[in-house]
């Protein structure tokens, strides 16, 4: 087997100690397990966590996507929605968290610069594809309980274009780094790969890319969400005033902001962590950190394939009784989610 060098690959990663030039290969993290950085156990227990969220996330997302294919009663706007985010959880675990189960279990990025780079590509796309599809829905449940638009529908074909929206950019986030602005390294403990976000001053121009990143893809999505769903809550509220001696409205307030919160925390445990920490290293430069607590905000993101069906899809009335139905057990017959039911009621008493 070809041995692939770092003068070969001097670009492709990122030692962050001190080394004699000559004695590097000692610590690439394409040839040499990297127990420099934690214990064999802590990176076995890694290597199990992701075999986890490899399993459960993979075996969700294709249940979702298969379950809206054989039900026709799913295929609404909305659940196309659904679909998109599941398409993206199912990418990040069947790729990323795979590839992160094999390098945790080698303890080094096993499969190499060319495998570091497919697997930075596909977690930044399905994470980006991800975030954004959580942001159409907050949208759509703003047009279709708000009326901002008044009578305007939201139709499939508006759900189908906001899809191809989220693809177009994730793309403009996860291509960059594969042609020359900013680059995948392996991160944490050298067995996941990331956008660079240590270095600078080089030809990379790292620290414009990650300000790229936060203000398009974390500062604008986030934005979408809180406004839309603070809306909806304000809708809400108006709803209970208008009907205040209706026990439903008063039930469905409280069902939307329990959802509203849950979103809203899911979506904050799962970039938060890794905005704070790369907004942290470009204006920090110099200063010293344990290079392994960069593993954490990737575990928080690649779990989001778990808990995002969860919240936006297992939560859903209408999809879990047909998943029920589909895996062979009794699922009734509801064919509306409480938040759809919620935004029903809500409507009545909304602008027109």
């Amino acid at each position: 087997m070809r041995v692939n060098r770092p003068e070969e690959f001097p670009d492709d990663f990122w030692i962050p100690i001190p080394l004699d030039t000559n004695n590097i290969t000692a610590f690439s993290p394409y040839l040499v397990p990297q127990d420099h950085l934690g214990t064999p156990f802590i990176f076995y227990s890694m290597s199990a966590f992701m075999f986890v969220l490899w399993v459960a996330g993979t075996a969700i997302n294709v249940l979702t996507i298969a379950c809206t294919v054989k039900y026709k009663k799913l295929r609404s706007h909305l659940n196309y929605i659904l679909v998109n985010l599941a398409v993206a959880n199912l990418l990040v675990s069947s790729v990323g968290s795979f590839t992160c189960f094999v390098c945790f279990a080698f303890r080094y990025m096993y499969l190499g610069p060319i495998g570091c780079k497919i697997e930075g590509f596909t977690a930044a796309i399905g994470g980006m594809v991800s975030l954004w599809s959580l942001a159409v829905i907050a949208f759509e449940r703003w047009l279709v309980v708000c009326k901002p638009l008044g009578n305007f529908a939201f139709r499939s074909s508006h759900a189908l274009a906001c899809c191809a929206l989220t693809w177009v950019c994730a793309l403009s986030a996860a291509v960059p780094p594969l042609v020359g602005w900013s680059r995948y390294i392996p991160e944490g403990m050298q067995c996941s790969c990331a956008p660079d976000w240590y270095t600078t001053g080089n030809k990379f121009n790292n620290e414009t890319f990650v300000m790229y990143l936060f203000c398009f893809c974390f500062a604008v999505p986030f934005s979408t969400i809180i406004f839309c769903y603070s809306q909806l809550l304000f809708m809400l509220k108006s709803a209970v005033k208008a009907q205040a001696e209706s026990a439903s409205t008063q039930k469905a307030e409280k069902e939307v902001t329990k959802m509203v919160v849950i979103m809203v925390f899911g979506f904050l445990v799962c970039w938060l962590p890794y905005v704070s920490f790369a907004l942290w290293i470009i204006n920090n430069r110099g200063q010293p950190f344990d290079l392994r607590l960069a593993t954490i905000p990737s575990c928080f993101s690649k779990a989001s394939t778990v808990y995002n069906p969860v919240i936006y899809i297992l939560l859903n009335k209408q999809f879990r009784s047909c998943l029920r139905k589909m895996v062979g057990m009794s699922g009734g017959d509801e064919e509306e989610s409480s938040t759809s039911q919620s935004a029903t009621e809500v409507s009545k008493v909304g602008p027109a």
